[in-house]
């Protein structure tokens, strides 16, 4: 570290460089960190003079960085992202209200939602927020306590526990059972409108794999309703637009109160399951450790 502090005047001016390459402008950096557009130009002429190199070209109203400024902000913002979030997991660690949970929009609206009110009930001092995504974040990295996650279980950067194993079964609403599928069949099912999952970053099973635990050759004639979020897909069997696969720790409240149906019993029981995970790096604080309790004695129900 002692070469580093010949070649950075200051700590201070990494802060100032972020802001004005981030903003492209010394004004705005200024208003940002409450100092002056002279101070702002001051620290970045003596970064510039100390590594040797030009990081911004002046424009009139605005500054550009340089080949050597674009390759010195792309460090210095990881780097100072990564001591932020630090900084936010030590206040939290301070704080330890609030507990912070990765997962995606269908789970959060079929499985967290419903039980919120029992959450609050139950965990009255721990300030929960929810943080939907349509991938599994980087836990650790992002400042997160808790995430779901589908898999084995066995993951080199997490510990794991399991709240729901892997069952899926056809689910439609009534009205469509009714009006496109009396007495039905597997084969009939393979020739309805079915309601497909088309993830861009989490891997599930399909028709195709539903249909081969079954012993049938299914292929997609490319028809049916195709979307990417799984909250959609259940929504869109409920509004009787066709059949979709439903995963039942999601679907079997909608399914008790009436909402949607199983048309047929078969179902797929893969070796994977739904587990709720926590970084190996990072303790767990106190708070965390409550929800991730609290969601396992959910399971358990």
């Amino acid at each position: 570290m002692r070469s580093l502090r010949k070649l950075i005047p200051s700590p201070g001016a990494l802060f100032v460089f972020e802001a004005a390459g981030r903003l492209s402008s010394f004004t705005r950096a200024a208003e940002e960190l409450n100092v002056s557009q002279a101070a702002v130009s001051y620290a970045i002429k003596q970064l510039e003079e100390t590594l040797g190199q030009a990081l911004f070209r002046r424009q009139h109203r605005k500054v550009v960085l340089t080949e050597a400024g674009e390759r010195f902000f792309y460090d210095v913002s990881i780097g100072l992202t990564h001591i932020r979030r630090s900084a936010e997991a030590l206040h939290q660690d301070r704080t330890g209200r609030h507990v912070t949970i990765s997962v995606s929009t269908a789970f959060a609206s079929q499985w967290m939602l419903p039980r919120l009110a029992g959450f609050h009930a139950d965990c009255p001092d721990v300030d929960l927020r929810l943080q939907t995504t349509d991938r599994d974040s980087d836990l650790a990295m992002e400042g997160i306590g808790l995430g779901i996650r589908r898999g084995t279980g066995d993951w080199a950067a997490y510990h794991s526990a399991l709240i729901a194993t892997e069952d899926i079964r056809p689910i439609c609403s009534p009205d469509y059972l009714a009006r496109e599928l009396e007495d039905p069949t597997l084969e009939r099912l393979a020739r309805t409108r079915l309601i497909h999952l088309d993830e861009p970053f989490r891997e599930r099973p399909g028709w195709r794999e539903w249909f081969a635990a079954q012993g049938i050759d299914y292929r997609s004639r490319e028809e049916g309703l195709r979307l990417n979020d799984y909250a959609l897909v259940i929504q869109a069997a409920q509004e009787g637009e066709g059949v979709a696969l439903g995963w039942q720790h999601l679907t079997h409240r909608l399914i008790a109160q009436g909402l949607l149906v199983n048309p047929v019993r078969e179902t797929l029981q893969s070796e994977f399951g739904f587990y709720v995970v926590w970084p190996k790096a990072i303790a767990l604080i106190p708070h965390a450790e409550e929800v991730r309790d609290w969601l396992l004695a959910q399971a358990e129900l």
